[in-house]
């Protein structure tokens, strides 16, 4: 499977990536950042991660159903620590995880 068979999950890692490199930003400028640090952190990994996994999925990697795996995971983490933040982009980056989590899971 390649690029038009995995065109939503593809876009769901496109999305998650931005929004967390959106969200690691923004962190950086909260009155705390110390507070921030983790939320910062697994931001950058699933932008990564998600970026990674779009990428395999496109090419129609042999290993793209592992970095789907991996990506939930990663991604659910990262709306978890998200949650526990009241700010907008925290809250916004939370949905975003989980929606890309639901549609990695489907490739899994």
């Amino acid at each position: 499977m390649g690029y038009h068979e995995n065109i939503k999950c593809i876009d769901a890692c496109l999305k998650c990536a931005a929004i967390c490199n959106h969200c690691a930003s923004s962190c950086l400028k909260e009155r705390n950042v110390k507070m921030m640090a983790r939320c910062i952190q697994l931001d950058m990994e699933c932008a990564a991660i998600s970026n990674t996994t779009a990428q395999l999925l496109s090419l129609g990697s042999t290993r793209a159903e592992e970095f789907c795996h991996l990506c939930a995971d990663i991604c659910f983490e990262c709306a978890e620590e998200c949650g526990l933040h009241d700010n907008q982009h925290c809250k916004e980056c939370a949905e975003c995880c989980r929606q890309c989590a639901e549609e990695c899971m489907q490739m899994a």
